[in-house]
């Protein structure tokens, strides 16, 4: 989402970290570039005004314009004021005092509620509670449905709504029969409307006042831009939300919603979706949005996906299997599956620092989902057997291999190939030796996937390892001005 944005704040700061000094033309052309890119992303006008004004006032203080790094300094100071923007800290929800606790779901039709309210159960779910989903939308055809289904998957209870169902005493009802059956949180799933009327306003009220949610929150879509934030508005003179769930940020809209809606409203965004997936929703952090807005990676949500899908005992089998060298493919397509589950590729590469500079170098190489795909499809092709001992497959296992996963048998012998230079690697690992760079200084690839010039393995196009950031080439032209080298000296 903030990508644009964070490739012209990249050019306003590379220009000032080139000046050796700062002075207040070089800040005030570099601020106005920053006002610029704050409009284009649809930054509410109020809000890019205040903003630039506090980073200006910072920045042409003692601190900067007598720092050794006055560039830096500047980030920094933009840094700390993006972070103070988006609301300072992590606000999270409010479920004190005595259960069952109630979050009421508002928001216009086609913002994401329904799917919202599953997500956020689930997110429950993982924190221990026992969610219990309301839907109380009447109006939008098979909305109940659509709830009930992703209750179903997820396996939360969900309680039976019907259309002439009058949606207050659907509430009130639904909050009798989540006590009875013990569920902790109650997620009430309203009507919403494609604009806002006085009927849709009258019915969330009576919902209130009759279940007293601890939470009422708005679901926002985030490439609506503005508009999301003028109708937060509304919703909060109204209702009195407690905060701002905002959909779609995995999107390619300009990122003014997320900027603009903590200062407009004064409620805190809380989660943001980042996909279709009902795991795909994120507890909202200003500082590690900011982090990412200005290129910084973010780790931290990096961490807290992997230990969300990583099993620890799991993890541990796994690192014991790799010291013995008894990693096999079965344990290959397992951890694949769970990369797959922490995001696409380029999501990932986003959140490690350095990483997204890298990945704009790398404009035209696509990265490797299919290849991971046809990866998968094979080891699913094979026996058991063949997942613990590649040995075994012989020609007429691999054609079945490869009719079965819709490949060539070249392909099959590829990944058998690579997948046998890895456990050899892996052997002499468990065996304390660093293994060798084999002939043209390639590192096998991931299996099926082919080998990556400069040593990381799998990732296509010649990205530089971190063994002197040579390439293929580089690594070849000097190997071979060595040869050279040493015939010269056995000469002399």
């Amino acid at each position: 989402m903030f990508d644009s944005l964070s490739d012209r704040l990249e050019s306003v700061f590379k220009k000032l970290r080139g000046h050796g000094r700062l002075d207040e033309s070089n800040i005030q052309d570099g601020l106005r570039e920053v006002r610029l890119a704050l409009l284009e992303a649809d930054v509410n006008f109020k809000v890019v005004k205040d903003f630039v004004e506090k980073v200006k006032v910072r920045a042409l203080g003692q601190d900067v314009l007598g720092s050794l790094t006055p560039g830096q300094q500047v980030i920094k100071i933009v840094h700390e004021e993006l972070i103070e923007l988006l609301g300072g800290e992590n606000c999270a929800l409010n479920l004190s005092g005595k259960p069952p606790y109630v979050i009421m779901m508002s928001g216009l039709q086609g913002s994401g509620k329904t799917t919202s309210a599953a997500k956020l159960a689930l997110f429950l779910r993982r924190q221990k509670y026992a969610p219990y989903l309301v839907p109380a939308d009447v109006y939008r055809p098979a909305a109940i449905d659509q709830l009930t289904k992703l209750g179903a998957e997820l396996g939360v209870p969900v309680y039976p709504s019907t259309v002439d169902m009058n949606p207050v005493d659907i509430c009130v009802d639904a909050m009798r029969d989540a006590e009875l059956k013990g569920c902790s949180v109650i997620l009430i799933d309203t009507a919403g409307r494609l604009h806002i009327d006085e009927l849709l306003m009258q019915e969330l009220v009576g919902i209130k006042e009759k279940c007293r949610p601890q939470e009422i929150l708005f679901v926002a879509d985030a490439m609506t831009g503005q508009d999301a934030v003028t109708v937060a508005e509304k919703f909060n003179e109204v209702l009195d939300i407690t905060g701002v769930v905002l959909t779609k940020m995995d999107g390619d809209a300009r990122g003014g919603a997320a900027l603009s809606i903590k200062s407009i409203t004064g409620k805190p965004l809380k989660f943001v979706g980042m996909g279709e997936r009902l795991s795909e929703l994120e507890v909202f952090h200003p500082d590690r949005i900011a982090s990412r807005i200005l290129g910084m990676g973010d780790v931290l949500t990096l961490i807290e996906k992997a230990q969300s899908t990583i099993d620890s005992k799991e993890a541990e089998a796994l690192e014991r299997k790799f010291k013995k060298a008894e990693f096999d493919l079965e344990d290959f397509r397992t951890q694949m599956r769970r990369i797959k589950k922490l995001g696409s590729l380029e999501g990932i590469m986003k959140l490690i620092p350095g990483m997204g500079q890298i990945r704009k170098q790398l404009q035209d190489v696509q990265m490797p989902e299919k290849e991971l795909g046809k990866v998968e499809a094979m080891i699913s092709s094979m026996t058991m057997a063949e997942r613990h001992e590649p040995k075994i497959i012989n020609p007429s296992r691999k054609q079945r291999i490869a009719k079965g996963s819709g490949v060539t048998v070249t392909e099959v012998n590829q990944l058998l190939k690579n997948f046998e230079q890895m456990q050899k690697m892996m052997k002499k690992m468990a065996g304390g030796k660093m293994p060798s760079m084999p002939q043209g200084g390639r590192m096998p690839g991931m299996p099926g996937m082919g080998a990556m010039p400069g040593g990381m393995p799998g990732m296509p196009g010649g990205l530089p390892s971190g063994g002197g950031g040579r390439t293929a080439a580089e690594a070849a032209k000097l190997k071979e001005k060595r040869k050279k080298a040493k015939k010269q000296r056995r000469k002399k």
